[in-house]
């Protein structure tokens, strides 16, 4: 809720713009820069590719230089309309995709229209339909259909990454059903061991919630919740599955209480250091995991049991409105989606869109273009929770809080996410 007066927003939203920004020229129209924004971390598999293509864009544009600025995925999600509003606009920056991020910037004019170029420059060729879902928006901002407003050059999924050491030592396997998959859990349990890292400060813990009632769900449901196609019951049996299900394991032991608080950073590093023998989280982690976990070996597995996943396109290279210096944006998107980029990517282990077969990196990079394909061939991809509405994100985060801390329940919390999702369906022309 907002509970402080205009004066006082509009002062916030002002000093996180010269936060993100800083000061001086940086919005100067310099021909010889391109300001890039990104939030991916060097180690990442983006973060390895994309520091190729500004090689390669350097060494293709004598005598201009980019001008990287590393942003953290908080600062750009939360500050961004005000910055593309701005002169401070960069040039091309990454943005999460769906309705509720790059479909609202679409809406409001903030972001280039790139169907030209994904038609010139064989974008749309390289993109499947499923891909290209999240890189078009109709005038409500409505992924889907419409016009190029980003472009992804990879793909993601949320999946189950495991210690094999710690699952070797209670002899447990690679579970493939979901009963066997929660007597792992319970084994863990009762040896002490909190299974399951975990984030509810941030994306983590609401993914896992929509991952539960994604198990109960199929493209239909997810059509209408996503791409409003039909009425949504939010206690429906399988948003209340996975309500209840996450609360049953937070009351079990298998979720601490403790992680309401804690952010994906801290979940990330309580796996990597070995804390918790599971981490359920998205193939976005894969190139940290590959470079900083030391003390086991680690492999990844699809939740048991689910017909859908969370997962798409990658994010998104979008184009704002204010960029100085357009057809450099473009020319650095086109980089990215060719093969020299697109197999570092893969070979960093990332899910490159147009690579060469056989790029994969690791046998555990290899799992994951596995377990892709097997969600791409059964239309398994289901997005992300947090972008059916503007907002949605900060919704979701403080319901599944309290499923956490146990301030709310199962049913209480789905009233929590239902109301904002409804106010905003007028918006988009429901």
């Amino acid at each position: 809720m907002i509970t402080r007066g205009t004066a006082a927003l509009a002062a916030a939203l002002a000093a996180a713009v010269v936060a993100l920004t800083g000061c001086g020229d940086s919005g100067s129209s310099d021909p010889g820069v391109l300001r890039l924004w990104h939030y991916e971390g060097p180690d990442s598999a983006m973060g390895v590719a994309w520091a190729q293509a500004i090689e390669e864009f350097e060494a293709s544009h004598p005598g201009v230089k980019v001008e990287f600025e590393e942003k953290g995925f908080e600062q750009i999600r939360k500050t961004a309309p005000m910055v593309l509003n701005s002169s401070d606009a960069p040039d091309l920056m990454e943005y999460n995709k769906g309705n509720a991020t790059t479909g609202l910037l679409s809406k409001q004019g903030l972001l280039a229209d790139l169907s030209e170029q994904a038609a010139s420059r064989g974008w749309d060729d390289l993109l499947s339909p499923g891909l290209q879902t999240t890189a078009r928006y109709d005038e409500n901002g409505v992924m889907g259909s419409g016009k190029w407003y980003g472009v992804p050059n990879y793909a993601e999924y949320v999946t189950v990454y495991y210690n094999e050491d710690a699952f070797a030592a209670q002899g447990v396997a690679v579970p493939t059903t979901f009963e066997e998959f929660t007597a792992a859990l319970e084994k863990f349990r009762a040896a002490g061991t909190t299974p399951i890292a975990m984030s509810g400060a941030e994306y983590p813990a609401s993914q896992l919630l929509y991952q539960l009632a994604l198990s109960k769900a199929d493209r239909d449901w997810v059509d209408r919740f996503q791409r409003y196609t039909g009425d949504v019951d939010f206690h429906d049996e399988a948003w209340v599955y996975g309500a209840e299900t996450f609360k049953s394991w937070v009351d079990a032991g298998y979720i601490s209480k403790d992680t309401a608080g804690q952010k994906a950073e801290d979940m990330g590093v309580s796996f990597i250091n070995g804390q918790h023998p599971i981490m359920i989280s998205g193939t976005w982690w894969q190139g940290r995991l590959a470079a900083e976990v030391e003390k086991f070996q680690w492999g990844s597995f699809l939740l048991p049991g689910s017909p859908m996943t969370l997962g798409a396109s990658g994010n998104l290279w979008v184009v704002p409105q204010g960029s100085k210096n357009k057809e450099l944006a473009y020319d650095f998107i086109d980089i990215t989606m060719r093969k020299g980029v697109q197999n570092a990517l893969g070979r960093a282990g990332g899910l490159p869109v147009a690579a060469d077969e056989g790029q994969s990196g690791t046998p555990d990079d290899q799992q994951v273009v596995e377990n892709f394909a097997k969600i791409s061939q059964v239309d398994g991809l289901a997005y992300y929770p947090d972008w059916p509405a503007p907002g949605y994100y900060d919704v979701l985060v403080s319901a599944t809080q309290k499923l956490i801390a146990g301030s709310a329940s199962p049913h209480e919390v789905l009233a929590e996410i239902e109301a904002p999702y409804r106010e905003n369906l007028p918006n988009v022309g429901k």
